[in-house]
């Protein structure tokens, strides 16, 4: 969530300093340009005062027309050495009265275009806007006006480059503001979506703990936005009532189991003294029977499911593959009994584990593959690792199951059609993946083709909270 919050901010305070910047890149150039231009109108304004007396054609001849031109010329060359910038008054006729450099000719282009507007009496005011990465000049003309008519233009074009200078200058200090305020804001994004998120992150642990079997985990105090505060409170509360649920279940099915294996007892040997008045062969006393004692089995099954659901694990450093083998060992004389080949590949692996558990939780696997698989079949126990969890693989050939059955399997009291009549509770699963999962592992099924079952018990390979200083397991 951090990595969808963050990026967002980020955008949008982007989007909020570029709406800012953009306007003032754009104002500050046109600052620029509109002090060069408010210049410019100042010189063509002096120009166009000077060159209102001078309006004979340039070959009538007069002493004081001459002078004044000499002087318009003699100013228009000055200003043109000291500046750079060209400049001229031209006759209505584009016949030039002063002009500096002697090229400079009002016939096309920009220059002619504020000529033009210039003659209908109207001085340059907003020219186009010049940019940075545009190599323009800059053109401001001015009418000379005598007796309200218009007898000649002055114009003037401006080089723009320490202008666009200037305004590449002032954009660099903008943009240089506006990443150091972008710095800062992605500080204060980091801060708030910090806090913002920090109860989320708590809850989110504290809700994998939970889910992982860890009950007594709750939300610890944390600061963030007080509604996400409230959440925190709320959902310790309701962790609270859960594990309340479920500590009475866990208690009643205790109770119930312990309280019934008395009377069953009695029941039991009831059953076998009045077997003792009937025939040996008689069947129904030894269907009772059966059922008596298939009943006592769920009885215990029931009692260990609560206690593996309650009781904390001891977990420690485990060689898997020893505890593997010690009960590929133990199952073999029930799997000879049933011309079940057991096999097991069981190298030294070592894991976080409870050993008591995982020794339940592979009688149980190795029980059902040999119970469930044919004479002459195989079932294989093999232990690998691959890094951060260490598992064993336990396969058979028997029938299997469909993908609906793989789905359920494992589920409390559960067991597959085909196989009411083989001895069981459905319980066995459950029990095991309940004692695995208190301590971090898993139980998980899938088929073995070309038929069979594939089950994988996993152990972690890196301690546990809390565990060892936090430290992991070297490959073995």
């Amino acid at each position: 969530m951090h990595t969808r919050l963050l990026p967002l901010l980020i955008v949008l305070m982007a989007a909020v300093l570029l709406a800012l910047g953009v306007p003032l890149a754009v104002s500050l150039a046109g600052a620029q340009q509109q002090e060069v231009v408010v210049d410019r109108i100042d010189d063509t304004a002096r120009f166009a005062a000077l060159a209102q007396f001078v309006t004979e054609p340039a070959d009538t001849s007069g002493n004081d027309v001459n002078e004044r031109r000499e002087t318009l010329s003699a100013e228009l060359r000055s200003y043109y050495e000291v500046y750079g910038i060209r400049a001229g008054v031209f006759y209505r006729n584009d016949a030039p009265m002063a002009h500096a450099p002697d090229f400079f000719l009002p016939r096309a282009g920009e220059v002619r275009d504020a000529f033009e507007e210039a003659l209908l009496s109207r001085r340059s005011h907003d020219p186009e806007q010049v940019w940075p990465w545009q190599r323009s000049t800059l053109v401001v003309a001015s009418p000379v006006i005598r007796d309200g008519d218009v007898v000649a233009v002055v114009v003037t074009e401006s080089p723009t480059g320490q202008m666009r200078s200037r305004i590449l200058q002032g954009w660099l200090v903008i943009a240089a503001g506006e990443a150091a305020a972008m710095l800062l804001a992605v500080g204060a994004a980091l801060r708030l979506t910090g806090w913002v998120l920090r109860p989320v992150r708590v809850l989110d642990a504290t809700t994998h703990d939970i889910a992982t079997g860890r009950l007594k985990s709750r939300v610890a105090e944390a600061g963030g936005p007080p509604e996400l505060r409230r959440l925190a409170r709320s959902f310790n509360e309701m962790a609270d009532n859960v594990e309340n649920v479920l500590e009475q279940q866990r208690a009643f099915v205790a109770d119930a189991s312990h309280q019934l294996r008395n009377p069953l007892s009695a029941l039991l040997l009831r059953i076998e003294l009045l077997a003792l008045e009937l025939p040996e062969d008689n069947e129904e006393i030894a269907s009772v029977r059966a059922e008596g004692k298939r009943l006592a089995q769920v009885l215990d099954d029931l009692l260990d499911l609560a206690l593996a659901e309650h009781s904390a694990p001891d977990l420690r450093i485990v060689d898997i593959g020893a505890v593997a083998a010690e009960r590929v060992a133990a199952w073999s004389p029930s799997a000879d009994a049933k011309d079940v080949t057991l096999t097991g590949v069981c190298p030294p692996t070592t894991a976080w584990a409870d050993p008591v558990a995982l020794s339940s939780a592979l009688d149980a696997v190795i029980d059902n593959a040999v119970k469930f698989t044919p004479s002459g079949e195989t079932v294989e126990v093999t232990v690998a690792s691959n890094g951060d969890t260490a598992t064993v693989v336990v396969t058979d050939n028997g029938p299997g199951l469909t993908d609906e059955e793989l789905t359920r399997v494992g589920d409390r009291f559960w067991r597959s059609g085909r196989h009411q009549n083989i001895k069981g509770s459905g319980l066995g699963l459950s029990i095991s993946r309940a004692l695995l999962v208190a301590g971090g592992g898993s139980l998980s099924y899938e088929r073995h083709e070309p038929h069979g079952l594939r089950v994988t018990v996993s152990v972690p390979r890196n301690a546990p909270a809390g565990e060892a200083d936090g430290q992991g397991l070297t490959e073995r």
